[in-house]
């Protein structure tokens, strides 16, 4: 069994509240839990109107296909023009963790 987790901390455009906030950063979760049947959520900055964590995690017998899911839901995210990624933290556990 391989696990593969993403965290991206985004800095969202021109968002001047919470509820501006969430329709931005929803759509984006949402387009990833179905692209790519990975667990999605914000994870952190909820009260902040211009920052957002975006966590995701995804659990496989594959460590290749982790790997590829993971390139690919960081592509998604880093190509959106309305957030900018400002880092993005992958963590990977395998076998012999």
């Amino acid at each position: 069994m391989y696990v593969g987790t993403l965290s991206f901390d985004l800095l969202l455009g021109d968002v001047r509240s919470l509820k501006e906030k969430r329709s931005v950063v929803r759509p984006i979760v949402a387009e990833l839990q179905r692209k790519y049947a990975v667990s999605a959520a914000e994870v952190d900055h909820m009260d902040l109107h211009r920052r957002a964590v975006i966590a995701l995690a995804l659990v496989s017998g594959d460590a290749a296909h982790v790997s590829d899911v993971l390139d690919r839901c960081e592509r998604l995210v880093a190509a959106r023009p309305e957030v900018e990624l400002l880092s993005v933290r992958r963590r990977f556990h395998g076998e012999d963790d």
